[in-house]
C-alpha cells in the first residue's frame, strides 16, 4: 500500500519527447491504488495519444474545453471541475514553454486553466535540451513557480534527444512516483515518528494440537497501522494469530503466536517507540504445563492449572519515558469504572473502551463503537462506526494531546 492509494491525482501532460514516459508514469500511479486524470496541451499529442493514456487510466483524456466530436451535444471540460477533484497535480513532462506560461500566468489551453484553478500541491518535472535548462529564463521560472509553492522535481543527466549529453531529461516515472510519496510523507504529522501496534489474539499452547485462545480477528490493530502510515508513522506491528492482510513499505509486521513472544518483541523495539498502542487481546492465562505429547481423551472431565501471563501494556507503563501509551480495554460491566482503573493502575496517556454490550462492537465485526478516556478522566464518547473510521477517531485523540 502507498500513501497515493485512494488518492486523485491529475496529470498534466506538454509536448516534450519525453511524453513518451507518461504511459508508464500513469501506470504506476494506478498501481500505487491512486485514481489518475490526465490533461494534454493539444501538441502533446504528437508524442503519445490520448487513446494510450485513457486505457492506462481508465478515465477520459482532456485537452479542450469542449468536445466538438458531437456538436448536437458538445460537452464542456471545466477546468475547475478537475482543479477541484485533484489531491495532487503533476505536469510531466513540463516544457519550457509550458514552465513559462505556468510561471507568468499565461493561459492559453485547458492544462494551463486547470493548473491556475488547482488547490492542491503541484509537481513539475521539466524536460528539455541542455541549453534551454540552462537558461536564465528557465531557471527564474523555475525559481518562481517554487516559490509560489509548487515542487520541482529536478531533471536526470544523460543523452539528449538532440544527441547532446547533460542535464535536461525527464526524471524517470519511478523516481518521479517515489519523490513524491517522500515528499507527501515529509508533510504529515507524523513523520519521522515510530508507533508500535500489536493487534489479533494469542494463542497459549496446551499440547502440540490444542490452545487456549480468543475470537479477536486483529482487525482493528491492522486498521490502526493503516491509519498510522496514512499520517506519515514507521509502524511495527506485532500480531498474533490473524488472515488480516497488510502491506507497505513503512509497515513492518512482526508474527508472533503467545503472549511471551508479543511480550518480547513489544519490549526489543519500545526504547525506540514514540506511541505505542496495544489493541491485541492478549491471553490473560497460560497453561504451568505444555504436555509434549498430544493429550488423549481418557477421562470424562480434565483439569489444566492455568498461570497468568505477563502483562505486556503494564510492563511498558513501568518503564515508560516520552512515549504516548495506549491501551484497550473489553468490559461487560461497570465499563468506565473499569476502564479508568486500568488507565491509572498501567501508567496510559489514553485508553480505548470496548463494551459486549454494543451492538455491532466486538470481535470479528467490521464495525466498533468505543469511549476514550484520557489520563485526566476527559471521556470522548464515538458512535458506532467502521473500523477504519475507529482508528482515524483514535489518532485524532492522540494526535490532539500530543500536539495540543
Amino acid at each position: 500500500m502507498s500513501v497515493l492509494s485512494g488518492k486523485n491525482i491529475l496529470l498534466g501532460v506538454t509536448a516534450g519527447i519525453a511524453a513518451y514516459k507518461t504511459a508508464h508514469l500513469v501506470r504506476l500511479f494506478i498501481k500505487a491504488g491512486a485514481q489518475v486524470k490526465v490533461v494534454m496541451t493539444p501538441a502533446s499529442k504528437d508524442f503519445v495519444t490520448p487513446l494510450t493514456l485513457s486505457t492506462l487510466s481508465q478515465n477520459p483524456v482532456y485537452s479542450t474545453f469542449f468536445d466538438k466530436s458531437d456538436e448536437e451535444n458538445e460537452e464542456w471540460n471545466s477546468h475547475v471541475e478537475l482543479g477541484l477533484w485533484a489531491d495532487f497535480m503533476i505536469v510531466a513532462p513540463a516544457t519550457a514553454n509550458t514552465l513559462s506560461k505556468m510561471a507568468n500566468g499565461v493561459c492559453d489551453n485547458l492544462l494551463l486553466a486547470v493548473y491556475l484553478s488547482a488547490k492542491c500541491k503541484v509537481y513539475f518535472a521539466p524536460t528539455m535540451d541542455l541549453d534551454m535548462y540552462k537558461h536564465p529564463t528557465t531557471t527564474a521560472n523555475i525559481e518562481k513557480l517554487k516559490n509560489f509553492g509548487n515542487v520541482f522535481i529536478a531533471p536526470s543527466s544523460g543523452f539528449l534527444a538532440s544527441g547532446l549529453e547533460g542535464e535536461g531529461r525527464m526524471e524517470e516515472p519511478e523516481n518521479i512516483v517515489s519523490l513524491i510519496e517522500n515528499d507527501i510523507i515529509k508533510g504529515l504529522p507524523l513523520y519521522d515518528k515510530s508507533v508500535l501496534i500489536t493487534a489479533g489474539p494469542t494463542y497459549e499452547a496446551i499440547d502440540p494440537v490444542r490452545f487456549i485462545g480468543n475470537h479477536s480477528s486483529g482487525k482493528m490493530g491492522f486498521e490502526l497501522a493503516k491509519m498510522a502510515v496514512n499520517l506519515g508513522a514507521q509502524v511495527y506491528l506485532i500480531t498474533g494469530p490473524s488472515n488480516e492482510k497488510v502491506s507497505h513499505s513503512l509497515i513492518k509486521r512482526i508474527d508472533v503466536i503467545s503472549a511471551e513472544e508479543m511480550y518480547n518483541e513489544a519490549h526489543k523495539i519500545y526504547s525506540s517507540i514514540n506511541i505505542a498502542i496495544l489493541s491485541a487481546a492478549v491471553s490473560d492465562y497460560k497453561p504451568k504445563i505444555v504436555a509434549e505429547n498430544k493429550i488423549k481423551k481418557s477421562t470424562d472431565t480434565m483439569n489444566i492449572e492455568l498461570v497468568k501471563t505477563k502483562d505486556i501494556l503494564a510492563s511498558l507503563g513501568e518503564i515508560k519515558k516520552d512515549q504516548f501509551l495506549v491501551g484497550f480495554a473489553l468490559e461487560t460491566n461497570n465499563e468506565i469504572e473499569n476502564a479508568t482503573d486500568k488507565l491509572k493502575r498501567k501508567n496510559l496517556d489514553l485508553i480505548v473502551l470496548n463494551s459486549l454490550n454494543d451492538k455491532g462492537a466486538g470481535f470479528k465485526k467490521e464495525t466498533n463503537k468505543v469511549t476514550i478516556i484520557d489520563k485526566s478522566e476527559k471521556i470522548s464518547e464515538f458512535s458506532l462506526k467502521s473500523k477504519a473510521e475507529v482508528a482515524e477517531d483514535i489518532f485524532n485523540e492522540i494526535l490532539n494531546r500530543i500536539y495540543a
